[in-house]
């Protein structure tokens, strides 16, 4: 007698991508709750509500309206860093460098001013020039607001406050000749180099040689070179033929 077949059974179904993942994150943590294994198996979740008990991550604004003293008073000097100096010396230094210092910030300003407004036949070689001064005398005001701050002192910083310190005249916010922004330029850097024959000295007196050599070998170096260029462009001499 023939024997009757059992059917095969079928296999079970697989279940969605979705389902497995769910069901293979809450059995990897069985401690896992059901909304972090819907997450990870990027099902929409309910917001959880916010806990209004824990800090929220929030910058505190407007703290200077409020502020306490300042750490410390500009024209002052600190003895922070032991390098070898007096207060005195120190405190001379500082006065001497933040006056060299809104010069620098001054002159370095007008050169960007002029970098932009310069016009006439020269325009391209003067343009060029007054954009790399004012990059050589930006990196003046760097070394020397740090040799400040280095002594101790507080370095002057803002437009305002560099305004009424500096000894270099101020020009006007016309547009002008580009001789007359080289003659401006000149001025600005014989003011500038005078002082700093002054501070050398004073320095150098006063036993602090790392100013003596910032203000020798960074700050008037770089200004005389800078003389130099700047005051060819005025020299009258022919341009197309000789006389």
């Amino acid at each position: 007698m023939a024997t009757k077949a059992t059917p095969a059974k079928k296999a079970p179904a697989a279940p969605a991508p979705r389902v497995a993942a769910a069901k293979k994150a809450a059995s990897s943590n069985g401690k896992a709750d059901t909304a972090k294994a819907a997450q990870a198996a990027d099902i929409d979740a309910p917001v959880r509500p916010v806990d209004r008990n824990q800090p929220l991550v929030q910058p505190i604004l407007n703290q200077q309206k409020n502020a306490p003293a300042p750490l410390q008073k500009y024209g002052t000097v600190a003895q922070r860093l032991p390098i070898g100096l007096s207060e005195q010396v120190r405190q001379e230094s500082v006065t001497m460098l933040n006056q060299l210092l809104a010069d620098t910030i001054t002159l370095r300003d007008m050169y960007k001013k002029h970098h932009w407004q310069v016009v006439g036949p020269t325009f391209y070689q003067l343009h060029l020039l007054y954009d790399k001064h004012y990059e050589e005398q930006s990196e003046l005001v760097d070394t020397i607001a740090e040799r400040i701050q280095i002594l101790g002192g507080v370095a002057i910083a803002m437009a305002a406050d560099v305004a009424e310190l500096t000894s270099i005249p101020r020009p006007p916010k016309d547009r002008e000749e580009a001789p007359v922004q080289v003659s401006r330029l000149l001025e600005a850097h014989q003011i500038m180099l005078k002082n700093c024959h002054d501070f050398a000295k004073r320095a150098d007196d006063s036993g602090d040689d790392g100013t003596n050599d910032l203000v020798v070998s960074d700050v008037m170096r770089a200004n005389e070179m800078q003389v130099w260029f700047v005051s060819e462009h005025v020299v009258n001499t022919p341009l197309a033929k000789a006389d």
